[in-house]
């Protein structure tokens, strides 16, 4: 069976102010108050240690990797407590996934959120069900760009992971798709829009209406 594998953050769903307010409740707590705000929207999606590194540079403060790595599982636990607020799938998102599944596509998610966040957090958006799989960071022994995540999560929900694609909105998204040997779609609607079409993907994505036509145009 064909899989349409999913990247979670930035590409399904905008999880950027639930991120933002779990690194910022670390700075609080560090006694520097909010330091990153909507603008950084990018940042988050690029991960925890990604916020921590921006916000140190903003307060103008070396902030090394020993200090990322002590305030991380902080930001971790901050993020559990509260990971769902703010975060909206994105327009379309859901009916292209089922779309897909009418067209007899397998569908998952391979993220490199760590697993038990990315399940409660679908949950909290009920829709983990509509997915036959999902493979997070700490799935397996390794996480993207590392090809082996995308081809579980396309195996764990049925499909061909030499017949699948991947959905995703960053480089380690083109590169994990590389690496895998399979086509990437990347979207153009999230905070890196403008950088998408130069990683030059099999596909662009500028709105899940279309994303059934895109899959059909890659022959998987």
């Amino acid at each position: 069976m064909r899989a349409v594998v999913f990247d979670l953050d930035g590409t399904l769903a905008d999880t950027s102010g639930d991120l933002l307010a779990a690194a910022n409740a670390c700075f609080r707590a560090e006694g520097h108050g909010d330091v990153l705000g909507a603008a950084d929207a990018g940042t988050a999606l690029r991960g925890g240690r990604a916020m921590l590194r921006a916000g140190f540079e903003r307060l103008g403060i070396a902030g090394d990797e020993d200090e990322i790595s002590r305030l991380y599982p902080q930001l971790l636990a901050a993020y559990a407590a509260d990971l769902s607020t703010h975060s909206r799938i994105y327009p379309g998102a859901m009916e292209a996934v089922e779309r897909l599944k009418s067209d007899g596509f397998a569908v998952a998610i391979c993220t490199n959120k760590p697993e038990a966040h990315a399940r409660q957090l679908l949950q909290d958006l009920g829709v983990l069900a509509e997915f036959g799989a999902l493979v997070g960071a700490d799935t397996l022994a390794v996480k993207k760009p590392d090809p082996e995540p995308l081809r579980e999560a396309a195996r764990r929900a049925g499909g061909d992971p030499g017949r699948c694609c991947l959905v995703g909105d960053t480089v380690t998204d083109r590169e994990t798709a590389r690496a895998a040997g399979v086509p990437s779609i990347l979207v153009e609607f999230g905070p890196a829009a403008d950088q998408m079409a130069a990683l030059q993907p099999e596909g662009l994505l500028a709105h899940f209406d279309d994303l059934p036509g895109v899959v059909a145009g890659l022959n998987l």
